[in-house]
């Protein structure tokens, strides 16, 4: 017990010195006593822990990590510590306030799960390794030179700090009785998705763009409609920038509202309601951005049998989960061979599983052998279920700067539709 209140002591010394956030010094017992914790097990046992800081509110993902540290610790003798966060600024918060404090070889956070703006922030102050992930074994079956969203996060070129892990993207999934009535069959670019509008007038619209969804859409389309200046994406918005690209926006959604449910006067507010509309009949076709949810939807009679999903050709806008390696790790070997255990076909498969967690592979099926790929396979697969051996055009989110600008200027130019 003594050397416990000591060690939280230190602790909150070191926050309060550093100036680190309070909700550090807040948080549950294990990660207050890390340091302790990596010296006792040290002397205790030869093997390494890598400790992986990573949000611990799902059952499922706790349950995966849990599997994960067992396969490491049967096949690489390793030990693997997932510490469970509240907010994943905690961790990043941590790791300033060791940097702040000195503490450069000896971190207590090895890997953390991140995207978006933690990224940012820790690529802005130095707190991640740079240039290890293309060392990985696994890496290259990202297809990374075809798909920019593994090397790009929300606009962040991710300089090989940090591993795909996991992916959320854009998929459009039909009616099929209603497409085979139509004798249309399913629109494969947006310029397509427009021709099927126009053939079919009212089967399909989109949210406003202040729901997630909604602005999924937007970005999809304008950058699918702006091939030509791919680059401006991924740069912060300018109003150059900005003023170059809307107006192949317009064009087309001058074009589409027109033919859209209700004319495109009245506009749905949330994602959920596309489902309804699919599941009533209103609609013959819509999107999501979580493939795992529509055959769970048709399995509870939320949406009707015969609905099938599938990609775009023209691309798929991906929201793309990394594993980062702090720059104070003192594991980096033992860190490094757990990421590339992540991202191999065994645990990439497992973690797909819907029964598991269903979160999406990073690899690219067509780059795998064909008894890697059969991993994938799912067991009674389910009719309406994503095909995830199709090749699928990964787009990597813009900067996060372009949403509240695109968003704006769609507000000002066709104003409140619902």
């Amino acid at each position: 017990m003594e050397v416990l209140v000591k060690t939280w002591l230190t602790a909150a010394a070191v926050c309060f010195l550093y100036t680190c956030s309070p909700s550090v010094a807040a948080q549950d017992t294990n990660l207050v006593t890390h340091s302790l914790a990596r010296k006792v097990n040290s002397v205790k046992q030869d093997t390494e822990t890598v400790h992986f800081y990573a949000w611990g509110g799902s059952a499922q993902v706790n349950s995966y990590l849990q599997w994960v540290s067992e396969q490491v610790s049967q096949q690489y003798n390793i030990r693997f510590q997932h510490v469970k966060l509240a907010d994943t600024s905690d961790a990043v918060s941590r790791v300033l306030a060791e940097k702040a404090a000195g503490n450069h070889t000896n971190g207590s956070v090895d890997l953390i799960w991140i995207n978006g703006e933690n990224f940012a922030a820790m690529k802005e102050h130095g707190l991640l390794t740079k240039n290890w992930v293309s060392s990985l074994k696994y890496f290259p079956l990202t297809n990374p030179h075809e798909n920019t969203a593994m090397v790009t996060d929300f606009g962040e070129s991710t300089l090989g700090m940090e591993a795909p892990w996991g992916k959320a993207s854009l998929v459009f999934y039909y009616r099929q009785q209603h497409l085979q009535h139509l004798a249309i069959p399913p629109p494969q670019t947006i310029h397509e998705l427009l021709e099927f509008a126009q053939q079919s007038p009212g089967r399909f619209t989109y949210p406003v763009p202040s729901d997630y969804l909604g602005i999924t859409f937007l970005k999809y389309a304008i950058i699918a409609l702006n091939e030509d200046r791919q680059k401006v994406f991924y740069q912060p918005v300018s109003e150059s920038a900005l003023n170059s690209v809307l107006p192949a926006l317009w064009q087309y959604l001058d074009a589409l509202h027109p033919v859209m449910w209700r004319r495109g006067e009245t506009m749905l507010r949330q994602a959920s309601q596309l489902q309804r509309l699919m599941g009533t009949g209103e609609l013959s076709i819509a999107f999501s951005f979580t493939a795992a949810e529509i055959p769970s939807a048709v399995e509870r009679f939320d949406l009707p049998k015969d609905i099938r999903t599938y990609v775009m050709h023209d691309g798929s806008l991906a929201n793309v989960h990394f594993v980062g390696l702090t720059y104070n790790s003192s594991v980096k070997t033992a860190a490094k061979t757990v990421v590339d255990f992540l991202l191999s076909p065994k645990a990439q498969a497992q973690k797909q599983k819907l029964k598991v967690w269903g979160d999406e592979s990073v690899l690219d099926l067509s780059l795998l052998s064909p008894s890697d790929r059969s991993l994938f396979d799912q067991e009674g697969g389910h009719p309406s279920a994503l095909d995830k051996s199709q090749k699928v055009k990964l787009i990597a989110e813009p900067h996060s700067s372009w949403a509240d600008a695109i968003r704006n200027a769609w507000y000002k130019r066709y104003g409140v539709r619902y």
